[in-house]
């Protein structure tokens, strides 16, 4: 039993470390090609950039991409309960 406990523990601090990193990074990529859009579109030193730019970020806080992100933690729990399930009941 306290061999599954320290498992599960050291799984969530794996698994929430990865999903930090992957929040980061995909934040950082849409910010990345709202400033792109913005300057394509509108142009330099028109309207404000920053403003834009929040405002997306805000629409891609609710947006799907950001929640499945999430698989990162459902996706090996999974895995990990078949291949448990399997090897011992199988």
């Amino acid at each position: 039993m306290f061999a599954l406990a320290r498992l599960v523990l050291i799984l969530f601090v794996v698994l929430s470390v990865i999903y930090v990193g992957l929040s980061i990074y995909s934040r950082s990529v849409r910010r990345r090609k709202l400033e792109d859009e913005w300057d394509e579109a509108i142009g330099e030193g028109e309207g404000d950039r920053e403003a834009y730019v929040q405002e997306g970020l805000k629409v891609y806080d609710h947006s799907l991409r950001r929640k499945l992100i999430l698989g990162v933690y459902v996706v090996p729990i999974i895995v990990i309960g078949t291949i448990i399930y399997m090897t011992n009941f199988r």
